[in-house]
C-alpha cells in the first residue's frame, strides 16, 4: 500500500515536472525528484548524499563559496560538475545522448535561496533556464537542480541569501559547514533497486555461448550451456557492446559487454562563517588604531632623533 502511494505520488510530480519546465520522461537522465521522494533527508548520518545510492561511480567535483558572509547577504554557491563533453551515454532507448547534470547543496540552518529580486542580473543570466528549488518545505536550505544540459551546464551556480541572527534565535555567528553533490550522467541503479541499461552485465552461469541473437527490441539474447547441459538464456539490453562471442566460456558473473557508464557523482564540504558586522568594525578599529600608534611612534622617533642631533651640535 506505501510503494503504491509513493509511485503515484511520484508519477504525479514528475507529470507536473513535464507540464511546467517541458522535459519529458523518456529524456531526462537524472531525477532528482528519486531522491526527494524516497528520502526525508538526502544525507545520510555517515555523511553519504543520497544521490551517491543511484549513481555509483565516483567523480571528482569542486565547491567555490565565500569563506564568511554578512547577515541578509546574497552570495554564490558554485558547484562545477566538469566532463569530458565528448563522450556519449547510453540513453533509457539504447541510444547515444550527451550528458545531463544535476547537483544538490546543503547549507546551514536558516541559509536559503535568495528570492528572484535579490538575485544580481549576471547571475540571472548565468542561471537563465535553469530552475533551482528547495528540497523540501520542511528542508529548505537543501537546494537541488537538475537534470540539466551538461555541455552549458558544467557550473551550477546557486544564489543564497544569508539569515539574520538579531532576526532569528536560532541562527548564530558561527562558522557552519557546507556540504555540496553534484552528478553527471544516469544512474546504475532505480529506485526500485533494478539495474539501468548503464552496467556491466555478468554471466549468470557458467559454460559455454551457444548463441547470440537479436530480439524485437533490438537486445542481445545470449544463451550459455552450462557443463551439466543446463541452458540459460540472458538478455543485454540495446545500445551496449559485448565483448563476448558465440563459442567462447564464461563464467559466473563474467563481463559480457563493455562498461557504458562514462558518469559519476561526487560529493565535496567546505565551512563559511557568519560574520557580525560589530566584530568587522571592532577589528577594523583595531587595525586603525594600530596604525595609529606606529605613526606618532616614528614621528616620536624623528623628534627625539633631532634633539640629540641639537644637543651634540651645541
Amino acid at each position: 500500500m506505501a510503494t503504491n502511494k509513493f509511485f503515484k505520488s511520484l508519477l504525479f510530480t514528475l507529470t507536473i515536472a513535464v507540464s511546467v519546465f517541458g522535459f519529458s520522461i523518456e529524456n531526462s537522465l537524472a531525477y532528482p525528484v528519486f531522491a526527494q521522494q524516497g528520502y526525508s533527508n538526502p544525507r545520510a548520518a555517515n555523511g553519504k548524499l543520497a544521490c551517491a545510492n543511484c549513481h555509483l561511480n565516483q567523480k571528482a567535483i569542486e565547491i567555490e563559496a565565500p569563506q564568511a558572509v554578512l547577515p541578509n547577504s546574497v552570495f554564490e554557491v558554485e558547484v562545477k560538475v566538469p566532463y569530458d563533453t565528448t563522450r556519449k551515454q547510453i540513453g533509457a532507448n539504447g541510444k547515444p545522448a550527451d550528458l545531463n547534470v544535476g547537483g544538490v547543496v546543503i547549507l546551514p540552518q536558516g541559509f536559503k535561496l535568495a528570492a528572484k529580486s535579490q538575485i544580481p542580473e549576471e547571475v540571472k543570466l548565468k542561471n537563465k533556464g535553469v530552475f533551482i528549488s528547495p528540497y523540501s518545505t520542511e528542508f529548505d536550505n537543501i537546494l537541488v537542480v537538475g537534470p540539466i544540459a551538461g555541455k552549458t551546464h558544467q557550473e551550477l551556480i546557486f544564489p543564497v541569501v544569508a539569515p539574520d541572527p538579531e532576526k532569528n534565535s536560532d541562527v548564530k555567528y558561527l562558522t557552519y559547514p557546507l556540504y555540496a553533490g553534484g552528478n553527471r550522467g544516469r544512474g546504475q541503479v532505480y529506485p526500485t533497486g533494478e539495474k539501468s541499461n548503464v552496467n556491466i552485465f555478468g554471466a549468470s552461469q557458467a559454460g559455454q555461448i551457444s548463441e547470440i541473437t537479436t530480439t524485437e527490441k533490438q537486445e542481445s539474447n545470449i544463451t550459455i550451456v552450462s557443463p551439466n547441459g543446463t541452458t540459460a538464456s540472458q538478455i543485454v539490453p540495446k545500445g551496449l557492446t559485448l565483448v563476448v562471442k558465440q563459442g567462447d566460456v564464461v563464467k559466473v558473473d563474467q563481463a559480457l559487454n563493455v562498461d557504458p557508464n562514462v558518469g559519476g557523482f561526487g560529493q565535496e564540504e567546505t565551512e563559511i562563517v557568519l560574520q557580525k558586522p560589530a566584530r568587522i568594525i571592532g577589528y577594523l578599529a583595531f587595525c586603525f588604531s594600530v596604525l595609529l600608534t606606529q605613526v606618532f611612534l616614528i614621528l616620536k622617533k624623528k623628534q627625539f632623533e633631532k634633539v640629540q642631533a641639537a644637543e651634540l651640535n651645541f
